[in-house]
């Protein structure tokens, strides 16, 4: 039989268990992952099975951090995201977010835009550290991310999108993220974007201040390309502020579309 082991191919015998092949390739591995899932030593693997074989503690090499990284992926997963650019317009706590759970699913190229620094205020919900405060946030979300995947290419532009650039910046964008706080800013992208890129999907975010229920962020589709993730009217007010739970809820909605999307599912329901 045929199976992967930390993202090798390797010939096992019939009925082989995962415990087996651990011994003969990595014996002190302690955590045994089999499609996606942890696995006792006694597990019998089939035919195509793809094994995730961990030292806890242990720091791999680049060669097998990748694998080691999705180990708990579904299967097939990863061959496709790993392919994939996408684009998110603002790193703020929507786009910070998305970023930092895309790059964990292991998107092999974000490119990320925004012209704003870190300040004080946005640690109460955005992807940042004390310790970047004043820096650009594109380029503190890079070095962040280069800290989660290494693996994940990001191309960080430090500027302000106008209709004139979004072609540069973004051309090679299969999905983009809209994640700006401002609705005239939104409106630019969305339709700049739509009208460069038809045939591309905008997951967008709209609706997800205060501390409502989450069940009430959902995700919707609008049009035939583009998406909205939130409640679609909770924005930031006086005694309404914006907080790390319900934008985190509106965030991975958008990653989760987007996911799906590279997957040829569609974002809201299980039918097409």
């Amino acid at each position: 039989m045929q199976v992967k082991v930390n993202e090798q191919n390797y010939t096992v015998d019939t009925n082989e268990s995962v415990g087996s092949v651990r011994d003969r390739i990595k014996a002190d591995a302690d955590l045994l992952i089999v499609n996606g899932f942890p696995a006792q030593a006694e597990t019998l693997l089939n035919n195509g099975d793809q094994v995730v074989l961990i030292r806890r503690g242990e720091i791999p090499g680049a060669d097998e951090l990748d694998a080691l990284l999705t180990a708990r992926h579904t299967p097939g997963v990863h061959e496709v995201v790993k392919q994939s650019t996408i684009g998110i317009a603002g790193v703020g706590g929507l786009g910070s977010a998305i970023a930092i759970a895309l790059a964990r699913t292991g998107i092999g190229h974000l490119i990320i835009a925004d012209f704003d620094v870190v300040e004080p205020s946005n640690l109460n919900r955005q992807q940042y550290f004390i310790d970047q405060i004043g820096l650009p946030k594109v380029y503190a979300l890079r070095d962040t991310l280069a800290r989660i995947n290494p693996h994940v290419r990001v191309t960080a532009c430090h500027l302000r999108l106008t209709p004139a650039n979004i072609d540069e910046v973004f051309g090679h964008a299969l999905i983009l993220a809209e994640a700006f706080d401002l609705a005239e800013q939104k409106v630019m992208l969305i339709e700049t974007f739509a009208a460069r890129f038809p045939d591309r999907p905008i997951v967008t975010g709209s609706g997800m201040a205060g501390y409502g229920p989450a069940n009430t962020v959902q995700s919707q589709q609008v049009a035939s390309n583009l998406y909205i993730c939130g409640d679609g009217s909770t924005a930031a007010a006086p005694g309404t502020g914006l907080m790390a739970p319900r934008v985190g809820v509106a965030a991975h909605h958008q990653a989760n579309a987007i996911l799906r999307l590279l997957l040829g599912e569609n974002p809201v329901s299980e039918k097409e």
